[in-house]
């Protein structure tokens, strides 16, 4: 037990650092990536509201700069500055419904949230028992889809089983859950909202692993016309996916726990051996005989 203990405390520095040397090195590459083509559209936009006071002499910079303000302010309030007032609801039962799950799932995309005292009241609320019941939720899926593997591990570890259908078999599992949850849906979205299929999986993995930055977001162009249940069944899309990733997401973090815990196990499993070894190798001690 000491031993453990010694090795729990040895082991957790190194997993410490190696999470801030992650978050260090993202940092670093997203700035590379991101700055350069930041400054590029900054540039771009200041070109183009000089272009348009060109244009219309009428109008001063700072007359502009309010018109500006405006949108800013209604895209923040969930209202698309694009096309007129027949767009259609963003609070809809199908968009609220979608709401209501990016909530409980705490995906919050941030392109839409309650305006009204009263609604963002609720919305406390309604987070406040719905996150615990979703989490509730999830981990029973998540124990239905573990009992499902371990079912499937049990098959292929009986006897004359050979290694290779056993790999095959946990490899089945993850592919069709990968098929289902990260292949086909950017497909679909594809085809519905116009994106690339890059966008698409961008789109679904950003969700299913609830970052949600909310630069992309399904049924929310206004110059396409969406079925009316098609958030709805995206919102229960979600929720399956949800499970799923979280236990890929388990057994990735298990694995790495007992990789790291193996690797720091090793030097006193060495000791250990070495000490056996020692004691082995000792001649044993005469023994005294008293007669009586």
């Amino acid at each position: 037990p000491v031993s453990e203990g010694l090795c729990q405390i040895s082991w957790t520095p190194l997993l410490v650092l190696g999470y801030l040397f992650y978050l260090l090195l993202g940092a670093m590459v997203f700035q590379l990536l991101e700055k350069q083509a930041e400054t590029h559209f900054r540039d771009q936009f200041q070109l183009e509201k000089l272009k348009f006071l060109q244009n219309y002499t009428c109008l001063d910079r700072q007359a502009l700069e309010q018109f500006v303000q405006v949108l800013m302010e209604a895209w923040e309030k969930g209202v698309n500055p694009e096309g007129n007032s027949t767009n259609p609801s963003n609070w809809d039962f199908s968009n609220s419904f979608f709401f209501a799950g990016t909530v409980v799932t705490t995906i919050g995309y941030g392109n839409l949230s309650p305006s009204t005292v009263a609604g963002q009241i609720f919305c406390v609320f309604y987070a406040l028992f719905g996150v615990p019941l979703n989490l509730a939720f999830l981990n029973q899926l998540g124990k239905g889809l573990n009992a499902h593997l371990i079912t499937l591990e049990r098959w292929v570890q009986k006897p004359g089983r050979a290694q290779v259908v056993q790999t095959l078999a946990v490899a089945i599992f993850l592919t069709t859950g990968t098929l289902l949850f990260l292949v086909f849906p950017p497909l679909v979205f594809s085809y519905v909202e116009g994106w690339s299929y890059g966008e698409g999986f961008y789109f679904t993995f950003i969700t299913l692993s609830t970052i949600g930055f909310g630069d992309y977001v399904v049924g929310t162009n206004p110059n396409k016309h969406y079925i009316p249940v098609y958030r709805s069944l995206t919102a229960i899309w979600i929720v399956f996916g949800l499970a799923w990733l979280a236990l890929v997401f388990n057994v990735g973090a298990n694995l790495m726990e007992k990789f790291l815990q193996l690797k720091w196990h090793k030097p006193d499993l060495s000791l250990a051996e070495g000490d056996t070894t020692k004691l082995e190798d000792e001649p044993e001690q005469p023994r005294i005989h008293i007669p009586s």
